[in-house]
């Protein structure tokens, strides 16, 4: 067995990120860069207004109160032409340009207004209420790099400084296949001896979530000829993830049959729990991931691996899944030599603190148990006897995409 740190270098070291395409701004959320991208204008184009009130010269306003002529008016989209002289003002809306010879803003509820003579009641110092031109950004200036996945913000920004495209990563295509003759889809007749097939639901789910594009190649059942059948749809994919047919059982054809056809094995068997029958390789040129079968395995696993790969062919940095530390709400014993990713729930103490509390039993077939956590207690190999109240490490489940 290898460790999960070296399992992690060796899937994302061995990827390569896809190829680039152009799409409309409105459809990046979610998406990779595959290029730097540059703003086309500055923002704001010209000192502007933050408030409503009068534009004046400052210095006018020095001895107040203190009366001053309004000459015009200016709002966003439609300026004042003129200039402004010692002893005037115009009526200004935020947003709108700073008329010429003016450089501060009286906010309105500091004037009072006899026609077109304006009161001033509080003085301002030059560049109040003013935002100064490319305040925000500028002509040319970097907005993002190659590799940032884009938030709902970052597509405002770049939206506001006039893309109407972007140049983008495509969407890894993920083929998935589940095996096994005890599977059935939800909805389909099940027999005595079958269940469910949720894990086909969840790594699709988890597939997009991660900011790929999912390929169901079916359920292969447990002989050569359907593996070889659902193996054959493969055309088109950008990594291959099988779920479960990864151990040494009789029936576990996963190994043998991809073998046959080309597997270039790099590693089986992870030190980790729950997870340990995990599989990666080359089959014929596509990356290939085996997943554990049982539904915890296969949800820890997409999360630990499948993420930082999709990553890894998405464009993005090479990087670990995010981890914070939470107080211990039990006492857990001494560790073997695999690392323990072990379901809880959080809350806060009085203090605000994060309290990590386990669940008693970590059966890797209670779905139910990983459905109604909000993290995972990371204990590395041989970490001894840990008390309650102790600090931990934990991944919380709920933080997975940034997409505000």
């Amino acid at each position: 067995m290898i460790s999960v740190a070296e399992a992690l270098e060796r899937v994302t070291n061995s990827l390569r990120p896809v190829a680039s395409e152009v799409i409309p701004v409105q459809m990046g959320l979610g998406r990779v860069l595959a290029v730097d991208i540059e703003s086309n204008l500055t923002y704001p184009p010209s000192d502007i207004s933050a408030m409503d009130g009068y534009a004046v010269i400052a210095s006018d306003t020095s001895d107040v109160p203190t009366t001053l002529h309004q000459v015009g008016i200016a709002q966003a989209g439609s300026g004042f032409a003129g200039t402004v002289k010692s002893g005037e003002t115009v009526r200004i809306f935020t947003g709108a340009p700073m008329p010429h010879g003016s450089d501060a803003v009286v906010i309105q509820e500091n004037t009072q207004r006899d026609g077109e003579m304006i009161t001033i009641s509080s003085g301002v110092a030059k560049d109040t209420f003013v935002r100064p031109q490319g305040m925000d950004i500028k002509e040319g200036q970097t907005l993002h790099k190659a590799g940032h996945r884009l938030s709902a913000r970052d597509l405002g920004l770049i939206a506001s400084a006039n893309h109407a495209n972007i140049t983008v990563h495509k969407k890894p295509k993920i083929a998935y296949l589940a095996t096994g003759d005890e599977l059935v889809m939800p909805g389909e007749s099940i027999g005595p001896d079958q269940i469910i097939s949720s894990n086909s639901i969840s790594i699709d789910a988890s597939i997009r979530a991660f900011g790929g594009e999912p390929m169901s190649l079916g359920i292969a059942r447990d002989n050569a000829d359907s593996l070889r059948a659902a193996l054959s749809r493969l055309q088109g994919a950008d990594m291959l993830v099988t779920i479960g047919g990864a151990s040494v059982g009789d029936y576990d054809l996963v190994q043998s049959v991809l073998g046959e056809k080309g597997l270039r094995l790099d590693f089986y068997k992870v030190a980790m729990r729950p997870g340990k029958p995990l599989i990666f390789g080359d089959f014929g040129g596509v990356p290939m991931l085996g997943l554990p079968g049982n539904p915890v395995s296969t949800s820890v696993t997409s999360l630990l691996f499948l993420k930082p790969a999709i990553d890894a062919l998405s464009g993005m940095p090479r990087g670990e899944i995010a981890m914070t530390t939470a107080t211990l709400g039990t006492d857990l014993p001494e560790n073997d030599r695999r690392q323990d990713y072990i379901r809880a729930t959080l809350s806060r103490n009085e203090s605000g603190h994060l309290i990590a509390m386990p669940y008693g039993r970590q059966d890797s077939a209670m779905m139910s148990l990983l459905a109604g956590s909000d993290c995972l207690i990371v204990r590395p190999p041989h970490v001894p006897f840990s008390r309650q109240g102790s600090e931990v490490d934990v991944i919380q489940l709920r933080v997975a995409t940034d997409t505000f």
